[in-house]
């Protein structure tokens, strides 16, 4: 049995951790409403504007938004991991690294694969395997529209060039606090919208368009696909907090059942040395008595 020094070193120990990850669940919480406010605003105007970006894509033929939508032999694909820039969420960011991999290895096995890193732990991972062209982890210093902007309008440059045939994003969803569920979206070419209904079809949805067809075509769709990769950054962050919170609300717990265990064996080992000590007494007198 270690001696009640070593075991009083345990219990500081264990107890300082217990503060630090107890701190660290109350700042995920306060960070994970303002998150969670955020995409739950943003889901409905982001997902109705890629239902009708996806109707619109059916007669796009000849149109300047047409090259967003051109189907190509796949040959090289990208796929943009959206990960967080910092660790201790669980399986947050290994989810993702292992999403990315099954893609690379199975998805598209004997294609060109090649990856674009959004936050600091899917780029340290993938980069040892796989060639990573390019990463950002400072868009979530300052997370606003127009720095995702920039991210999405290279991605959406590589693919108009012809760099990539297919780009798809990889990002957790968030659902609750609880529970991350991790997508794999196809973010280019555009997906036509499939049959919602037996009697609605998108060659059946009639649009009039003001000022003209082509205008609103060269505006809507660029605007739309930025949306819908904002969309997946800010689920992603709110997803983030509420893994953390999650796990360091286990690791709490866990401290405590640790700590209370410790603290356990320290009364034991403290009474077993004070009965031994009692006990030494008594025969000491005893033999100073005969």
């Amino acid at each position: 049995m270690a001696n009640l020094k070593e075991i009083r070193n345990r219990i500081s120990s264990v107890s300082s951790t217990m503060q630090i990850t107890s701190a660290m669940k109350m700042v995920s919480a306060a960070k994970l409403k303002k998150a969670q406010d955020a995409i739950t605003a943003m889901r409905p105007y982001s997902d109705k504007l890629t239902e009708l970006l996806q109707n619109l894509s059916a007669s796009l033929e000849g149109d300047s938004g047409s090259r967003f939508a051109e189907e190509r032999p796949v040959e090289k694909v990208l796929v943009v991991a959206i990960s967080s820039n910092r660790g201790l969420a669980g399986a947050f960011n290994s989810n993702i690294v292992k999403e990315s991999k099954n893609i690379a290895e199975n998805a598209y096995a004997g294609k060109q694969v090649h990856f674009l890193t959004i936050g600091k732990k899917a780029n340290d991972i993938l980069k040892k395997s796989y060639q990573v062209i390019y990463n950002n982890n400072a868009v979530y210093d300052d997370l606003t529209f127009e720095n995702v902007e920039e991210i999405a309008e290279r991605v959406m440059t590589l693919f108009t060039d012809g760099v990539y045939d297919k780009v798809e994003l990889v990002y957790n969803s968030f659902k609750n606090a609880a529970t991350q569920v991790v997508i794999r979206e196809q973010f280019l070419p555009i997906v036509p919208l499939k049959e919602q209904f037996e009697d609605v079809t998108p060659g059946n949805v009639d649009y009039i368009f003001e000022p003209s067809k082509a205008e609103i075509v060269k505006q809507l769709i660029p605007k739309s696909l930025k949306t819908q990769f904002f969309k997946g950054i800010r689920d992603s962050v709110a997803s983030e907090h509420g893994a953390r919170m999650t796990a360091m609300h286990k690791a709490t717990d866990n401290a405590k059942e640790l700590r209370d265990q410790l603290k356990l064996t320290y009364n034991k080992a403290r009474q077993a040395a004070i009965t031994n000590e009692i006990l030494e007494i008594v025969g000491g007198a005893e033999a100073l008595n005969n």
